[in-house]
């Protein structure tokens, strides 16, 4: 039976990757549970185990005493000495219990412990090997699926993936080899639990950062990604060195780079968008193919918000397929879009406004010095046309009008 036991440990090994070390405390557990239950006390019972022969020993520890009181823990002196003349009051004596003895329900209780022992080394260790997985693509086999899940094989376990993970259109079948990107790894009452999926933004980040090198190592940041899974895909991209396009790198030579993650992703459509600092010249960017003549933006209270002007004609293509092209790009920038067509817009420029406006009160400076010049004028002409007059040295008063002198004195 040993041989058969030290086999049993090393198969649970190589399968469920539980280490012998915690197969034994789980046995080692199941027998003091099963005595137990078939004594109703287990104070004293002590577990061994040979590595060597693989073989376990369950023993009972009672105390040398004059007069017992609970065969279960003690023994008389009387009977001590009959097995060994040594022995003294207060002697620990150890005798070996046979597990055969137990009964069915003992039995059945150490299968439930060992069993549950198991299942949470099994768990345990599945989270500590799969945890450094989590938000990462690994390659994994499909071997079925019911009407919630797909379940793919990912090394010795099985992950799930969730309908809503699943991309539109793609059909899973038994044995097929799948890239999917691990998005959680945790437990539940049953177990170890791996979801993971193919419709996560993050998934077109991990293939672009294995198709791309600079994406990789850093040079080109991914900065937002904006997804609607087995349809569209928006991702802008900054580059951290002056001398290198962010855009062009992901496209890559004659688009090589961006259609092997088209492929992978079953033809779903993918737009690079060059990320800007100035928010107008990033909602344009993230607008793309369609034209923007400019993008205005709400009150301070809602700075979220921007209004764009696109040319009539340009006006479908910037809304999208069903609202997808403005939508996407509205969940890559974080600001809310409205799109106005160019006729229904009064588009203000702010610099020419601003000129406008220097113009108009220019115009209006020269306007009130005009007043005041011909307000100067009209008063130096009333002047002169007023008779001037003079008294004489007898006190008559006399008016000078053109050089002639008129008598006023009353006769």
């Amino acid at each position: 039976m040993s041989k058969e036991m030290l086999e049993a440990f090393a198969t649970l090994e190589k399968t469920k990757g539980i280490k012998q070390d915690v197969i034994v405390e789980a046995i080692e557990a199941a027998l003091v549970a099963a005595y137990k239950k078939n004594y109703n006390q287990a104070t004293n019972v002590i577990v061994e185990f040979d590595e060597r022969r693989g073989d376990f020993k369950l023993m009972t520890e009672k105390t040398v005493v004059e007069e017992v009181h609970d065969e279960r823990l003690e023994i008389s002196l009387k009977d001590a000495l009959t097995i060994n003349r040594a022995y003294e009051l207060g002697d620990k004596i150890r005798f070996e219990v046979a597990p055969k003895n137990f009964g069915r329900i003992a039995a059945q209780t150490a299968k439930q412990v060992i069993m549950q022992h198991l299942r949470e080394a099994e768990r345990n260790h599945i989270i500590d090997e799969y945890s450094q997985y989590e938000d990462e693509l690994i390659t994994g086999t499909v071997e079925r699926r019911d009407n919630r899940f797909v379940y793919v094989k990912i090394g010795n376990v099985e992950a799930v993936m969730p309908r809503n993970d699943q991309m539109p259109g793609e059909n899973y079948n038994p044995q097929d080899q799948i890239r999917v990107l691990v998005t959680h790894v945790g437990s539940d009452s049953k177990g170890a639990q791996i979801t993971v999926s193919r419709t996560a933004p993050d998934m077109v980040k991990r293939l672009f950062e294995q198709e791309v090198p600079e994406i990789y190592d850093g040079t080109v940041e991914v900065v937002s990604i904006a997804r609607e899974a087995g349809d569209r895909t928006k991702i802008a991209v900054k580059s951290n060195d002056p001398n290198i396009d962010p855009v062009g790198t992901c496209v890559g030579q004659r688009g090589a780079r961006v259609q092997n993650v088209v492929n992978e992703l079953d033809g779903e459509n993918i737009d690079v968008v060059k990320y800007e600092e100035d928010p107008s010249d990033y909602i344009a960017n993230a607008l793309n193919p369609a034209e923007v003549i400019a993008v205005q933006f709400g009150d301070e209270d809602d700075e979220k918000s921007a209004l764009v002007i696109v040319p009539d004609y340009q006006l479908s293509l910037a809304i999208g397929k069903k609202g997808q092209n403005v939508r996407l790009a509205a969940r890559l920038t974080g600001y809310k879009i409205d799109i106005r067509p160019e006729s229904e817009v009064e588009f203000v420029d702010e610099s020419s406004d601003q000129a406008e406006k220097e113009n108009k009160e220019a115009q209006s400076d020269n306007l009130v010095a005009s007043d005041a010049n011909s307000a100067s004028d009209l008063t130096g002409d009333s002047a002169e046309e007023e008779p001037e007059e003079t008294k004489t040295e007898d006190g008559l008063s006399e008016e000078v009008t053109d050089g002639e002198t008129v008598d006023t004195t009353e006769e």
